[in-house]
C-alpha cells in the first residue's frame, strides 16, 4: 500500500517529545500521579502527549489519533477510522520513574487495522527505530545530531542501519518484561526449553525496547502474557514487521489487529526475522 505520510517528518516529532521528557527526567520533581488502573502518570507523559498530539494534528489534520494519555472515543465513533495514529507518549513510565533509561516514545501509523509505519525513540540513548511499509526498518543513532539531515528514505540508508542487524544464535535468547513478568511467561519459557532442547537465555528489558531488540535480531523472541494496550505495541510491531519479523497472538498464532472495540491486546509473541516457528510450545 501507499502510506499516506512521510515517516521522515514524524521522526523529529518523536525526538522533540524525547527532549521534553528528558527535561522532566533530569528534574527532581517528576510530578507522579496515579491513574484509575493504578498505572503511573508523570509530567513527562503529559508534556510528550501534548507535543505529539499538537504536531500530528497540525501536519496531518485528516488522520485521527488514539493516545494513551487522551480519552478514547467510543467505538461507534472510531470504527470507520481506516487510518489512524496510535501513540504512547512515554512507554515505560515505571522505568522512567526508576531512572533506568528504559523508556520510549512510540508513534505508530495503522491502516486497515495493520501497522504500516512507526517510530520508536529512546530519549536517554538518543536512538530511534523507524519503519515504513515499502522500504523496511532502520536503526538511527545520535538522532539529535543527524535528524536535520534526514529528508528522505535514502538518508536513512546513509545515516542509519538497516534491520535486522544480527542473525541466528547458538542459544535461544528471549526478552522478558522488567516490570510485568507474568506466571504464564515462566511456564512458556519452561515449555520452550523442552522444545528447544537446551537452556533458554532470558534478557530483562523495559518498554518497547524489547520489540526493538527483536527487530534487530539481538533476541529471538518476546513473549508477552501480561496486559498491554494497542498503544504499547503499534509502533513496535511496525518496526518488527518491516524488519522481516512477525507479531502473533500467543493462543491461535493469528496477527494482532488494531482500533478494536476493546483496545486491550491479547497475549502475543514477537518473533525475530527468520525465527524457527516450530520450536514454539
Amino acid at each position: 500500500m501507499i502510506v499516506p505520510v512521510d515517516i521522515t517528518h514524524v521522526l523529529p516529532i518523536a525526538v522533540e517529545a524525547g527532549v521534553r521528557i528528558l527535561e522532566v527526567y533530569q528534574n527532581e520533581d517528576m510530578q507522579v500521579n496515579w491513574k484509575a488502573d493504578a498505572s503511573p502518570l508523570t509530567l513527562a507523559d503529559r508534556r510528550s502527549h501534548e507535543w505529539i498530539a499538537q504536531s500530528l494534528r497540525s501536519r496531518y489534520p485528516d488522520i485521527p489519533l488514539l493516545s494513551e494519555e487522551e480519552e478514547a472515543l467510543e467505538y461507534q465513533q472510531r470504527r470507520n477510522w481506516h487510518t489512524l495514529w496510535i501513540v504512547d507518549p512515554l512507554d515505560g513510565t515505571k522505568e522512567f520513574i526508576k531512572r533506568n533509561g528504559e523508556f520510549t516514545v512510540n508513534i505508530g501509523l495503522v491502516h486497515q487495522q495493520v501497522p504500516v509505519a512507526g517510530v520508536v525513540y529512546l530519549p536517554v540513548h538518543d536512538i530511534a527505530y523507524v519503519a515504513q511499509d515499502g522500504w523496511g526498518a532502520y536503526r538511527l543513532r545520535e538522532c539529535r545530531q543527524v535528524m536535520n539531515r534526514i529528508q528522505s528514505v535514502d538518508d536513512f540508508c546513509r545515516y542509519g542501519e538497516k534491520l535486522p542487524l544480527a542473525g541466528t544464535h547458538e542459544r535461544l535468547t528471549v526478552a522478558v518484561s522488567r516490570s510485568h513478568m507474568a506466571p504464564e511467561t515462566a511456564e512458556f519459557l519452561a515449555a520452550l526449553e523442552r522444545n528447544w532442547g537446551s537452556e533458554v537465555h532470558p534478557v530483562t528489558l523495559g518498554s518497547t525496547i524489547k520489540m526493538c531488540q527483536v527487530a534487530e535480531g539481538v533476541v529471538d523472541l518476546y513473549p508477552r502474557h501480561g496486559p498491554t494496550m494497542e498503544w504499547d505495541t503499534a509502533a513496535g510491531e511496525a518496526i518488527i514487521r518491516y524488519a522481516g519479523g512477525v507479531v502473533i497472538q500467543a493462543t491461535d498464532r493469528r496477527p494482532l489487529t488494531y482500533n478494536k472495540e476493546n483496545l486491550r491486546n491479547p497475549h502475543f509473541l514477537a518473533l525475530r526475522p527468520g525465527f524457527a516457528h516450530h520450536v514454539l510450545p
